[in-house]
């Protein structure tokens, strides 16, 4: 087994797989993905280390273990659609769409959505690549997609609370997972649409992460 394979092993097993996170879905995709394929050059020997890393302008890959976390709450299905908020590297942008039908990947940086694009396209993973989007937005408030999502991830940061748009753009039935609060503790959150007019909030642990850029 080669260094960069054991490391991925130890992740999972030794880092995600405590951290509860026990769907042998979303296990089996961190052993799919390649995460070092998604590290800048320097970084390569933490690709598998539980950390964030930083990208771009401020931009981070989250550790693994809160990955992990946040890919189980969803509770993905093959027919879902997921908007994707930071595409950062690419990374979780890739697992989403192996869990997911269509994931539509904003981001507030070109560097980014290019980063991010490269990245999967030296994925040379035709499939993958069909059922992914990139965008680049101003800001949150750009999202008002008529649409609506089965799921909703922000891994580009915490925010102070999650804005009404985001929980607008759910479809009923869909989940919204975001790291909200101050410094030094925040909640991650899972919002569901219950209806029209109505949403449900968990919070799931606490944790620390850099606010959205």
């Amino acid at each position: 087994m080669s260094n960069l394979a054991q490391a991925k092993f130890n992740m999972i097993e030794q880092q995600i797989r405590p951290w509860e996170v026990l769907d042998g879905q979303v296990l089996a995709v961190f052993d799919k993905i390649e995460r070092e394929h998604f590290v800048p050059e320097q970084y390569k020997g933490l690709a598998y280390a539980d950390c964030q890393l930083p990208l771009l302008k401020g931009e981070s890959m989250l550790p693994p273990t809160l990955e992990g976390r946040m890919l189980q709450a969803l509770h993905l299905k093959p027919s879902d659609s997921v908007l994707e908020i930071g595409s950062c590297s690419g990374y979780i942008t890739a697992c989403l769409a192996t869990l997911a039908d269509q994931v539509l990947s904003v981001d507030c940086l070109p560097e980014a959505t290019d980063l991010a694009s490269s990245n999967l396209q030296n994925l040379n993973n035709a499939e993958l690549s069909k059922r992914i989007r990139l965008q680049t937005i101003s800001s949150l408030s750009d999202i008002t997609y008529n649409d609506r999502f089965d799921a909703i991830t922000v891994g580009a940061g915490s925010l102070s609370s999650i804005p009404e748009n985001l929980k607008n753009a759910l479809a009923i039935g869909g989940r919204l997972f975001a790291v909200t609060g101050q410094s030094p503790v925040k909640q991650a959150q899972l919002v569901t649409r219950i209806s029209q007019t109505e949403w449900s909030s968990v919070t799931l642990f606490e944790t620390d992460i850099p606010p959205v850029a």
